[in-house]
Parts: C-alpha cells; structure tokens; sequence
C-alpha cells in the first residue's frame, strides 16, 4: 500500500468517524447536564437522538449531490457546516439550543460518512475495496475506543463546553484534507439533481436484491444504539462510577468493535461472506442471551456481554456494506446514502426507546440484542436474495 492510499484512507476515515466523534466523547457529559439543566434523561438524550435526526435525514441529499456534482464541493459544505455548529455549541447554556446545535452538527457530518463510502467505490474495487473498508473499520474503531476517554479527560479538567471545540478542532483537520483531495469522482450524474435524485432513490428502492440486504444489516445497530444511549447512565448513575471510570469501560466495549473488524480482515480471506456473517448474528443472539440470564454480577455482566455485541458489530460491517454495495453498478453516492440512513435511522430510534423509563434498562437492551441477533439470523439464513453462484463471487473476492 502506497503513501497516497495511506492518506486517502486516513481521511476517509476520519470524515467516516464523525458519528462516533460527536456523540461518544459527549457520552460523560450527559448525566451531569441532566443535573445542571434539570432536564431527565429522555429529553437531555434529544441530544442523542437529534445528531441522528438531522444526519440521516440530510444523508438522503448529500450522495445524489455528489454523484451529480462531484464528492469534493459537498463536502467542503458539509464538513464547514459541522464546524461552525460544534463551535458554537461550546458557547450554550441551555438545552433547546444545543439541541437545535446538535441537528445542524448531525446534517455537517453525515457528508463525510456518506461520501467518503462513495469514494471507496470511485477508487477502488472488488476484493481491494472491500480490504479498504475493513483497515478503515479498524482504524475508525479508535474514535469511539478513545473518543468517551478524551471526553472524560475534558469533563476533569475543563467542562463540557470543551467537548465541542476538540470536535472543532477535528473538523477543520478533516476540511484541510478535502480541500487537498483530487476530485474522484469520473463520471457526473446528469440533468436536474431532484429529479435524478427521486429516479435513482425509486430504482434502489426497486432492486430488491438491495433493499433486503440493507434492511437485515441495519438490525445489528439496535442493540449497539441502545448501549450508546443508555450506557453513561447506567455506569454512572447506577453503578456510581465516574466519568473517568466510565470512559475506560466504554472505550473496552469500543476495543471489542476494533477486535472485529480486525478479525474480519483475517477471516474474509478464509471465510465466504455468508459465515462470516451468519457467525455475527449468532454472536449478538448469544450476548443478549447471556446479559438477559444475570450471569455475571455489576458492570461488568453488562460489559463483557455487550463487549461480545460490539465484537460482532465490527465482524459483520466491512462484509455486510460492500455486500450492499455489490448490488448496484451506477449511483454509489444514492446507494450509500439510503443504506447509511437506516442504519442510523434504526440507532436514533433505538436511542429514543432507550431512555424510556424503564425498570431495568440492562435487561431492556439484552431482549433487544436478542430480538435483532435471533430475527437477523433466521432472516439471513432464509434470505433468497443471495444464491449460491453469488456466495461463491464473493468468496473469490475473499481469497
């Protein structure tokens, strides 16, 4: 691997790392702005679900953008929007604006996710690309492994206000890179964007192929999501541990994602895509088991559990995306954009559902953790979309 592919995949990593950027080193700041603002959890966790709103919603705009006009010129608009609204959310002191903030934060950065998947494509293929997506989801496994630490850092030694101009910060590094990209994108959609938008959104929608497979993978992020919203309340609150603790134990649950992808590099070359993939199911319905059954005794049966969820979360995403965006042969940019919507669509709500006052939250997200490994298994396994003679395309892309 060369030095400008080096680059190329640091940026590309960074812009996708956005997401966890701006919520997980955020995370230590939640239960101290409920006190502050004396606000419960479900509204101060708009924050949360607001991000999330604001980014999938904008996802649908930004690839049909840049598929017609290039990768380059929305992300500069994006990721510019992104830093002035982390900005300015360091300066609030009041919940309603930082919600609004958090939106406007959300539409900034789902530029960087959606395009920089759409690049892969313009640059790379075959099984290369899908070797790219799984270092990128080893290296991007770091910003939520160090993001909740350096947060937790913050809230010791500054405040939260902090948290967001380090976000700042990051943002204005990624801009530079954009700006000193060459554009990869060869050959511009044409006519009017709208309705070349509405056209290439009705044909996606018509592959079925494609649908299914962006459906079943998006099942993985809820019990994922669901840890992300409740996780600082629970190790804070309830187990009484500090920001700083809780950072560590987060970031554990973060190295287990890393581990996966890591694994996930390996295991392509000796595994079709439909073991690999059936063994990340199977992961989440066994830690949803196990956290349901109190097997293990305070944080710990919530970490370890959960740490199993986050393993296989990270096994199956490097498959399951260049699995989806085997489907299509034209609009990358749209077929990005309506795959990572849901996924975070299905993150918001399960973020939403989370903060619910519930009578045991841990217990709340082991049934879903079953729920979407037990549904997501039998579904992939029943799934007729992907025949024999396609499995093996695959496999031969793995060796």
């Amino acid at each position: 691997m060369n030095l400008s592919t080096m680059k190329i995949i640091g940026l590309l990593t960074l812009l996708s790392a956005f997401p966890p950027l701006s919520t997980d080193m955020y995370l230590p700041a939640l239960p101290l702005l409920q006190k502050l603002w004396n606000q419960p959890q479900n509204v101060v966790n708009l924050t949360l679900s607001g991000f999330f709103i604001g980014y999938c919603l904008s996802l649908l705009l930004y690839g049909p953008i840049s598929d017609r006009f290039g990768r380059k010129p929305p992300l500069i608009v994006g990721v510019s929007l992104y830093v002035i609204a982390s900005v300015l959310s360091g300066f609030v002191n009041d919940i309603t604006s930082l919600i609004v903030l958090r939106v406007l934060q959300g539409i900034g950065s789902s530029s960087g996710v959606v395009i920089s998947m759409a690049i892969t494509k313009d640059l790379f293929t075959g099984r290369e690309r899908q070797r790219i997506l799984a270092y990128m989801a080893i290296i991007m496994a770091l910003a939520p492994m160090l993001a909740p630490v350096i947060g937790g850092q913050i809230m010791t030694w500054l405040s939260w206000h902090w948290v967001f101009f380090v976000q700042a910060l990051l943002g204005l590094a990624a801009l530079g890179g954009v700006l000193r990209l060459q554009e990869p994108l060869r050959e511009y959609a044409q006519g009017n964007v709208l309705l070349s938008m509405g056209r290439m959104y009705l044909r996606l929608l018509g592959n079925k192929k494609y649908v299914m497979l962006v459906v079943l993978f998006s099942i993985v992020v809820l019990p994922h999501f669901s840890f992300i919203g409740s996780a600082a309340n629970i190790y804070i609150k309830e187990f009484g541990m500090s920001e700083q603790v809780f950072s560590y134990f987060f970031a554990f649950n973060a190295m287990a994602i890393m581990a996966g992808a890591f694994s996930c590099s390996k295991m392509q070359k000796i595994l079709p895509a439909r073991s690999l993939l059936t063994i990340g199911f199977a992961g989440i319905l066994v830690s949803g088991g196990v956290m349901r059954a109190d097997i293990i005794p305070g944080p710990w049966g919530l970490a370890l559990p959960m740490a199993i969820a986050s393993f296989c979360f990270g096994l199956t995403r490097p498959t399951s995306n260049h699995l989806v965006l085997e489907q299509v042969d034209q609009g990358a940019g749209a077929a990005s954009s309506l795959m990572v919507f849901l996924f975070f669509m299905m993150g918001a709500i399960a973020m939403w559902f989370i903060a619910l006052d519930w009578r045991n939250t841990i217990h709340v997200i082991a049934m879903i953790a079953l729920a979407s490994g037990g549904g997501g298994l039998v579904l992939w396994l029943l799934l007729p979309g992907l025949s024999r003679s396609e499995e093996k395309g695959v496999a031969a892309q793995n060796r």
